[in-house]
């Protein structure tokens, strides 16, 4: 393997890395549960697939490589379904968004009898 490979998956798995410690501030740091499931589903997404590729770098075989690419896959797809699916959940509950002061910004629909 070329020092130029090991270089690059270096770079990703740093990359990765920094994402996934920014996602988890914007989780500790965002004022309500949309803004933290956008931080953490964007970053999650960009994050993992920046490892799996530094992972698929350092790979020899193809056999790991393909099981790699896979799994990038099944990310790609299944991460922002989640992530919606528990934004539409929690709208469905009632959580509303919040503003900076604490106070709600959206009121629930008024729906009839």
């Amino acid at each position: 393997m070329s020092t130029l490979w090991l270089w690059a998956s270096d770079a990703c798995l740093l990359i990765g890395s920094f994402l996934l410690l920014t996602g988890a501030l914007g989780f500790l740091r965002f004022p309500d549960f949309y803004a933290r499931i956008h931080a953490c589903g964007v970053t999650e997404t960009l994050a993992t697939g920046f490892v799996l590729l530094g992972l698929l770098l350092r790979s020899d075989d193809a056999m790991p490589q393909v099981k790699l690419v896979l799994i990038l896959l099944f990310v790609l797809f299944s991460s922002p379904t989640a992530s919606h699916a528990l934004a539409k959940a929690a709208w469905n509950a009632g959580v509303r968004p919040r503003d900076n002061s604490g106070k709600r910004r959206v009121s629930l629909p008024h729906t009839d009898p």
